[in-house]
């Protein structure tokens, strides 16, 4: 990768991670609800899902779910009543405080992180470019890890100013019904920015 590629992939990295989507919306409402410790390994996990991601899809995944629309269309059904539900149980979170009765008992972990990036449409759309446009056909698998590596030196911080952004929020949240308000939002929020791969075909 040359001097020149590596620039621009950092500046393309730093726009899609800190840029709003799906799994921003998600970490901004954990760390307001959990705070930055909890909420690290939900950081991990979409930004670790999502480079898993790049490397399936650079290695030929695309292809394969082109070629077998039904596994798709199952997916898409499985993943999108995941975010519904997710939604739901951020949405109906009253209260902060491990003694709430209304709280989200836990984040969403390291796993359920991973797996959240195959149903965001943001991610798709960011690892499509990404194996196009910073790939060399000359050395493509080597040049594939590299991208990934670089790729994420810069979004795993980057991601991680949404939690950091929630969890300076707790303090302001925490008085009266303002934590209530914000969770509808950030539900709200969520299940919106799905709405371009829940509904396309």
């Amino acid at each position: 990768m040359t001097p020149d590629t590596a620039l621009a992939l950092i500046g393309f990295a730093f726009v899609m991670s800190i840029s709003p989507g799906p799994g921003n919306f998600l970490l901004l409402a954990s760390g307001a609800n959990f705070g930055f410790r909890r909420t690290f390994p939900t950081v991990l996990g979409i930004s670790l899902g999502f480079l898993s991601m790049v490397f399936l899809v650079g290695i030929g995944l695309g292809e394969v779910l082109d070629r077998f629309p039904a596994v798709t269309l199952a997916l898409k059904i499985a993943c999108g009543a995941y975010v519904l539900w997710l939604a739901l149980k951020i949405g109906r979170s009253r209260a902060l405080g491990p003694s709430a009765p209304d709280r989200i008992e836990k984040p969403v972990t390291f796993v359920q992180a991973a797996l959240f990036q195959l149903v965001n449409p943001k991610a798709w759309a960011v690892a499509l470019i990404l194996t196009v446009s910073y790939t060399s056909e000359a050395d493509y698998l080597a040049s594939l890890v590299a991208m990934i590596a670089v790729f994420a030196v810069v979004n795993i911080p980057s991601i991680s100013v949404w939690a950091i952004s929630g969890t300076a929020l707790r303090g302001v949240l925490a008085k009266g019904n303002r934590i209530a308000a914000f969770n509808v939002a950030m539900a709200v929020l969520l299940v919106g920015s799905m709405l371009p791969v829940l509904l396309r075909g």
